[in-house]
């Protein structure tokens, strides 16, 4: 890692460990969980926020103006409002995607859920996603959540990523191996 990713890494997690200590005093796990997808959401989908957060052109008070009427118009909760308006009137907005990963793992450590990425070659039954979530609540002992993307390169099988560990049952990495092996001998 970087310096300067793991200092904005270290900035976003004082944040995220002040914003998670207050939810759970006030607002609530619940709450902080819908206010960090809504700004999952925003940094995904506007680039205009993305430029707001990053820009030095903006001032403190044009940040922090503009991430008050964001909050509002998202509804966020005042715990999650109040922690963007510090964040703007120190000039700390640039860490927002990182304090929302940072959020998501503190609540789920909190609610002791894992969340596994899952990528496919084709689009799993409801069936198919409720047996591997049950196979995989029961390998890592926790509860898990999964985000399941199709990703055609895989040409067949699936990927998964819980934390640390992978499993990689695709075709496109067996072929690969393969590809690897024949490249050694020959």
């Amino acid at each position: 890692m970087s310096e300067s990713a793991s200092i904005s890494s270290g900035i976003a997690a004082r944040y995220a460990t002040a914003a998670f200590e207050l939810a759970k005093d006030g607002d609530g796990l619940d709450r902080l969980e819908r206010d960090v997808d809504a700004l999952d959401a925003a940094l995904s989908g506007s680039g205009d926020f993305r430029r707001l957060i990053r820009s030095p052109i903006y001032s403190r008070g044009d940040q922090g103006n503009a991430v008050a009427a964001i909050a509002a118009g998202m509804e966020l909760s005042g715990t999650m409002t109040n922690a963007l308006g510090l964040m703007a009137s120190r000039r700390r907005l640039f860490v927002l995607p990182q304090l929302v990963i940072a959020l998501r793992r503190l609540v789920a450590d909190e609610r002791g859920e894992v969340t596994a990425e899952v990528r496919t070659a084709t689009t799993l039954t409801d069936e198919q996603i409720t047996k591997l979530a049950a196979a995989l609540t029961a390998s890592v002992s926790k509860e898990v959540k999964m985000n399941v993307a199709v990703d055609e390169s895989l040409i067949g099988g699936l990927v998964v990523r819980v934390g640390s560990k992978m499993i990689d049952t695709s075709i496109a990495s067996r072929l690969a191996a393969l590809q690897n092996t024949m490249n050694e001998v020959g």
